[in-house]
């Protein structure tokens, strides 16, 4: 399994054909307590950079983009009884959608963990 980030702070971990998107834990410290997350249906075709979820925090309300355009095959339905598991473990029980890869070549431009750590520090 591959694992990348975009500059608006998802990360997207690849395996084979499907994509699992969430947004990564400095996105969570920035947004605070997290009270609500909308995630896409399932059969929703979502466009890279394009809206796919919400995420509602006590600070804020954020949308979170698609890091590639695809099909959402299955939503977190664990984060509407409990979006608070966006903050207690934002990179794994806390993602928000699935989604069957629809052109891999969109991978490209992303950054890898390393990148992504330099990225942070410099903001």
């Amino acid at each position: 399994m591959s694992r990348y980030f975009t500059e608006e702070h998802e990360w997207i971990d690849v395996e084979g054909d499907t994509a699992t998107v969430g947004i990564t834990d400095y996105a969570q410290e920035q947004l605070g307590d997290i009270v609500f997350v909308e995630v896409p249906d399932v059969g929703t075709m979502v466009d890279k950079g394009k809206d796919a979820a919400v995420v509602e925090s006590v600070k804020a309300a954020s949308d979170v983009y698609a890091p590639i355009s695809g099909e959402v095959k299955e939503s977190n339905a664990a984060l509407e009884e409990d979006p608070a598991l966006v903050n207690t473990s934002p990179e794994e029980d806390g993602w928000f959608f699935k989604l069957t890869i629809g052109d891999k070549s969109q991978l490209e431009g992303l950054m890898d963990a390393k990148a992504y750590a330099a990225f942070v520090d410099g903001l």
